[in-house]
């Protein structure tokens, strides 16, 4: 006896949850410039190597003689794929069916999507579009509801995973409730330009439980976003997405248990780069480019950064140096002088928590005049997320590197240096407990307003005392390990590279502080 009607309806079945929301869904989507979640998958994974788990899940209605007379399909898709040949989970919601609202088959779907990447200690990728819960049709009588006692906590899942594997998350398309959840709870998140928007509550939510009415986009656009700290990054369109997704995950191992790998540098661990000899100027106030200092000591093209409209007087990237995958802290002196804002420090926390628990080593360009002062400051609560930035810092396990580059001053300093931390600093370097002209303005105010010329007064003190602030002292008190010549920065950092690759080898596990949202 054959089995083939049976394999026949499986197959029709299979076909039916392709369709997705049928060919008017479909046309909807693509009507409003966005691809369907199929299509999402196809672009991002490796040709051809996307597995699918649950391809019949769907919700079915059959009549009296247990005939199949409607079939909708789960509205999440989940499976196995490879980027850049290396295995990793992705998922998403399908806008074509319920606005990606997740129907009883989608939800069990989702939930399977962390459980599945950290059960096979694969990366996760989730492609988001949709809204949380609804309330049609709780009002119905009859039958079970909510969850067992027993069960495990939902939420417990997803924050686990963060722990364990590399996570990045894309907002495609309105992304609210439960899957913005889900998207802030990665280590990487990216929204499309014109075309997403990341939501708490939608409008009508906050028109009737608030009494303001805005729009998606006034609520939860890029405008929004791209300063809150929601999203890492913004991506141009879905292509750009899938990009700096595969981007981001090639700097990562596949999870802690591993090490990131090391690839071939074919850009010369002695190169020297003239531009660096001035690149600092000598007026300590006037600015300069620390990106570009940061590319030129990494390797060639290397640099990935994230957040960059958040928190801007910190920078955080992802790099290769000598072929090795780093985390990149600097500080952007044309946002604040450097000086580390709240938003700065829980950005800079939450880096040195991905670092730490993906064991990649940190290098960190310093330029810090200490924490952001002033009543803003205080509101925003600085200090608390300043010292939560320092605690991180000096509790990492990961080797680390600081090249003191310009100024270093205050307690935010000590954010900068990792235990045990190998120290390069710069002629251009001025370090001490205040910045000197603050410093000079209140150590020195009766003497400076007695003066003659109060101006003149506090000029010399100020030359005074920054002839005394040479970091020549400290190199010959071996208070760092080398004062350098800023051209031998890029020959130094590759050959700490080779020294650490034993101590990166004694890393690999679960760290006792992941890194949480």
């Amino acid at each position: 006896m054959s089995w083939e009607n049976e394999v026949r309806e499986l197959e029709r079945r299979r076909l039916l949850a392709r369709q997705m929301g049928g060919a008017e869904g479909i046309a909807r989507q693509h009507a409003k410039g966005r691809l369907t979640i199929r299509e999402r998958v196809d672009e991002l994974l490796d040709e051809g190597t996307f597995s699918e788990h649950g391809k019949a899940t769907a919700l079915p209605d059959y009549d009296e003689q247990e005939e199949l007379k409607g079939f909708v399909p789960a509205n999440y898709v989940v499976g196995f794929g490879r980027i850049d040949g290396r295995r990793v989970v992705v998922g998403g919601e399908d806008f074509t069916l319920k606005g990606g609202s997740p129907n009883a088959a989608g939800l069990r779907k989702s939930v399977y999507a962390e459980h599945l990447a950290t059960r096979y200690r694969v990366p996760l990728v989730r492609l988001l579009e949709g809204g949380g819960g609804s309330v049609r049709g709780s009002g119905r009588k009859g039958g079970t509801v909510g969850e067992p006692v027993y069960t495990e906590p939902r939420f417990k899942i997803i924050a686990d995973a963060m722990g364990k594997v590399p996570i990045a998350s894309a907002a495609l398309g309105a992304v609210a409730g439960f899957p913005a959840g889900r998207l802030v709870a990665s280590h990487f998140s990216v929204m499309t330009r014109y075309t997403s928007q990341i939501l708490i509550g939608g409008p009508a939510l906050v028109e009737r439980a608030l009494g303001v009415k805005l729009s998606k986009e006034a609520l939860g656009g890029v405008d929004v976003h791209a300063k809150s700290g929601v999203v890492d990054n913004i991506a141009e369109d879905e292509h750009d997405a899938f990009r700096q997704i595969r981007r981001f995950l090639s700097y990562l191992p596949a999870n802690v248990w591993e090490n990131a790998p090391r690839s071939a540098c074919d850009d010369p661990v002695e190169r020297m780069e003239p531009a660096l000899l001035d690149i600092v100027p000598r007026d300590s106030n006037a600015p300069f480019d620390m990106r570009a200092i940061i590319g030129m000591v990494m390797d060639r093209g290397s640099v990935f950064e994230m957040g960059a409209t958040y928190g801007p007087s910190q920078i955080s990237a992802l790099a290769r140096l000598n072929g090795q995958p780093v985390g990149v802290l600097g500080n952007d002196c044309r946002h604040y002088a450097g000086a580390m804002t709240a938003e700065a420090a829980q950005k800079y926390r939450r880096f040195v928590e991905l670092c730490d628990t993906f064991h990649l080593p940190i290098v960190n360009f310093v330029d810090q005049p200490g924490f952001m002062i002033g009543p803003e400051a205080e509101r925003a609560g600085t200090i608390r997320y300043g010292m939560a930035a320092v605690a991180a810092a000096v509790q990492a396990r990961v080797p680390w590197a600081s090249v003191q580059i310009h100024k270093g001053f205050g307690v935010a300093t000590a954010a900068h240096y990792g235990d045990d931390a190998y120290v390069l600093a710069w002629p251009s370097v001025e370090t001490g407990a205040l910045p000197l002209e603050g410093g000079v303005a209140v150590a020195f105010h009766r003497e400076i307003a007695a003066a003659d010329d109060p101006d003149a007064r506090r000029r010399e003190i100020e030359e005074q005392l920054r002839r005394s602030r040479s970091p020549f002292p400290r190199a010959e008190s071996f208070a760092v390990h080398e004062l350098i010549d800023p051209r031998e920065t890029r020959p130094a950092l590759c050959e700490w590279i080779d020294w650490i690759q034993p101590l990166l080898a004694t890393l690999p596990g679960e760290v006792h502080f992941p890194i949480r949202p």
